[in-house]
């Protein structure tokens, strides 16, 4: 029998260790650890001990509360998964399954509504009903080429922050913003100090910006160097953090760190799929696309919630749900004409809750999900109601890594 225990505080560094380790990193440091810790919720740690040496522990994963952008406005309670990990002589015992299992009910009767996840196998949380929620695409945009159009947007004031004002700033700009996107996510004071602080300690080169629009501070960008043994003026500028209001400050500030001199060009991992960079440049071919992956993994824990928080205005349709670890989640919806509301009636549409999950945002629509046979189609002619209903007039984009 697989025993999930609570951890205690001072398991939490061996606890990390673990989920390093699972990673092919290193132990926390004396210095690092007091960053790392900081991410740590009281009585969210969770642990497997090794059977043969309790002592010892094989299995962790932890969480902590958050709030996520849904379309419409709303915004709900968020369990942000982390941290976890299986040491490699203990895997495909199920001991993943058990810690996983454990923490969805725990997030659940803590009246969180979701939770979410970055996942380093994409082939293992389907099957515990998380979905890819919002994806991202890498880019590379080069300082050498043709420069901005003239008529694109050139946003309000950008101004420096002292490395040692970082941590003041930023997560002001940051909490006025996180949710005006689907997607979004607030972020703890701990996310800061584990994410941020250690690039704001420790790289050689840190440049830190925001932009200022009509109505105050709406935008931020962070950078370091990518690669500083690169040929001097040719060094490539790595964005870690950049998150703006609107397209104003988000063109203001790629135009600050394109203008930043001896380097080669910016360089940016999962920025959100519509940010319009290449719109706004002379040769939309200065800037290339390096990579496309996903980004957040949410499950949905209180589907009658997570569907009231919608706005869906229009034609109703009827979608059958399955969860086969809530089966209170279990049931036929309407969506559209008012509140989404469980109703005793023949389905229209059908799909389990991961799937649920990749349309929920507005990332893929159902019709796509249903030609893939994610969805189950009844009615042929709801499908493109549910594409109206489920649509947004952005695409989601969570930014923030955890």
């Amino acid at each position: 029998m697989i025993t999930v225990e609570v951890l205690e505080p001072d398991e939490l560094r061996a606890a990390y260790d673990l989920f390093a380790a699972t990673i092919l990193f290193g132990p926390a440091t004396d210095a690092s650890w007091p960053h790392a810790a900081a991410l740590y919720t009281p009585g969210r740690a969770l642990g497997v001990r090794d059977d043969r040496d309790p002592a010892q522990l094989v299995a962790t994963a932890t969480a902590f509360g958050s709030r996520l952008a849904v379309p419409g406005g709303a915004d709900l309670p968020m369990a942000a998964v982390t941290r976890v990990g299986v040491r490699a002589d203990r895997t495909r015992r199920g001991l993943l399954t058990a810690m996983v299992h454990h923490q969805l009910r725990d997030a659940a009767e803590r009246g969180e509504v979701v939770a979410a996840l970055r996942a380093s196998q994409s082939r293992i949380y389907g099957r515990f009903g998380y979905g890819v929620a919002t994806r991202g695409r890498g880019v590379r945009v080069r300082r050498s080429g043709a420069g901005w159009r003239d008529c694109a947007p050139r946003g309000g004031d950008v101004r420096m922050v002292a490395r040692a004002d970082v941590l003041d700033v930023l997560p002001a700009v940051h909490e006025r913003i996180a949710l005006f996107r689907p997607g979004g996510m607030t972020r703890p004071d701990g996310w800061w100090s584990t994410m941020l602080a250690g690039d704001v300690a420790g790289a050689e080169v840190l440049l830190a910006a925001v932009h200022t629009g009509p109505d105050g501070d709406d935008g931020y960008a962070v950078a370091t160097l990518a690669d500083p043994r690169e040929d001097f003026e040719r060094r490539p500028l790595a964005v870690s953090d950049l998150h703006a209001a609107d397209v104003q400050a988000t063109a203001a500030l790629w135009r600050f760190l394109l203008d930043v001199d001896l380097t080669g060009a910016v360089e940016a991992h999962l920025r959100p799929l519509d940010e319009p960079l290449e719109l706004m440049l002379t040769d939309r071919r200065d800037c290339m696309v390096t990579s496309a992956g996903d980004e957040t993994w949410l499950r949905i824990l209180d589907v009658p919630a997570a569907l009231a928080a919608l706005p869906c205005a229009g034609e109703p349709v009827r979608l059958a749900v399955h969860d086969g670890l809530f089966p209170a989640n279990s049931g036929v919806y309407v969506l559209g004409d008012g509140p989404a509301r469980r109703v005793d009636a023949a389905p229209e549409l059908a799909c389990d809750v991961a799937a649920l999950a990749m349309a929920y945002l507005g990332d893929t629509a159902p019709s796509a999900l249903a030609a893939a046979g994610w969805w189950r189609v009844h009615d042929a002619d709801a499908l493109a109601r549910a594409d109206r209903l489920l649509g947004g007039d952005v695409l989601p984009w969570c930014g923030t890594y955890f």
